[in-house]
């Protein structure tokens, strides 16, 4: 098995993810690369996302799901929902909570 500096995991609808080894960003962000293109997603109405990223690994996240699912939202622990961050879906706006 690989070893990673990110880790990503899938629980129903919700993008887990987090720091794992040290690392610098240019590192991370092909490691989080990486790992979403192996766990060959289907896609779907919603994927949420939960966890810590830097700005570089949530561009690389958001880029990746936005092709997959018709709403990314990201998890913002200030409000205690997802926030619309992309949105195909007439259903949700960019910015609604969830």
């Amino acid at each position: 098995m690989a070893s990673y500096s990110y880790k990503i995991e899938v629980e129903g609808d919700v993008l887990k993810v987090g720091f794992d080894a040290p690392a610098q960003n240019d590192q991370i962000v092909k490691d989080a690369k990486s790992i979403l293109e192996g766990m060959n997603l289907e896609g779907g109405p919603l994927i949420k996302i939960n966890g810590p990223a830097s700005l570089p690994v949530a561009v690389v996240l958001a880029h990746h799901l936005a092709h997959l699912y018709g709403v990314v939202g990201v998890y913002d622990p200030k409000l205690g929902s997802y926030v619309v961050a992309v949105s195909h879906s007439p259903n949700n706006q960019v910015g609604d909570l969830i």
